[in-house]
């Protein structure tokens, strides 16, 4: 799991192996089994999550009670509600994972004493936060644009781990339609790729 780590810092900082083994041998790794809620709609955050192994899932309960999926975080992916501890703000969303999952805890409240021992990791921070955000704002621009199928399309070119490993309800929610829309859908295309 450490490599994973390395190879992240490698591509954001440039950190010697000495820092990075230093901030490495600080951070906490844990497990969680699948199932376990990292964080709570309503609570305030007080930890932020990189995944390492495994499938952590964001949603909100809408005011109706129905549950809407706004994302999925796999490896080398980081699990924040960025801005919300800034402010100790409840979070909109609750984080689960939906695999037994591996996954680097950072305590918020830490978080000065870290940046202040190791400069580069804001660095870092802010390219990783730059880099998801370019990412989110592509994503939002194409979902706003596309409709269900083409939703599903672009899963299957981006994404397609995520149709192995996240329950269809859950997937459909994530892409905006029911999940009998998305079972005609995925008939559709792959009846059409054949």
């Amino acid at each position: 799991m450490n490599n994973i780590l390395y190879k992240y810092m490698s591509k954001f900082t440039s950190l010697n192996e000495e820092e990075q083994k230093d901030i490495v041998e600080g951070i906490l790794i844990e497990e969680f089994k699948k199932g376990t809620v990292l964080l709570r709609q309503g609570d305030v955050p007080t930890k932020c999550f990189f995944v390492l192994k495994g499938c952590v899932r964001q949603y909100s309960i809408d005011e109706s009670g129905k549950e809407v999926t706004s994302n999925f975080y796999t490896e080398e992916q980081a699990a924040s509600i960025f801005n919300r501890h800034q402010e100790s703000k409840p979070s909109a969303y609750t984080l689960t994972c939906l695999e037994d999952s591996t996954l680097v805890v950072g305590k918020l409240n830490e978080e000065q004493d870290m940046l202040h021992k190791h400069s580069q990791l804001e660095t870092m921070i802010r390219k990783m936060v730059e880099e998801n955000l370019g990412e989110v704002q592509d994503e939002l621009t194409s979902f706003i644009a596309s409709n269900p199928e083409e939703r599903y399309k672009a899963l299957l070119r981006k994404r397609p781990h995520l149709l192995t490993r996240v329950p269809q309800h859950q997937l459909a929610s994530y892409l905006g339609m029911t999940p009998e829309s998305l079972s005609r859908i995925k008939k559709r295309v792959h009846a059409s790729d054949n």
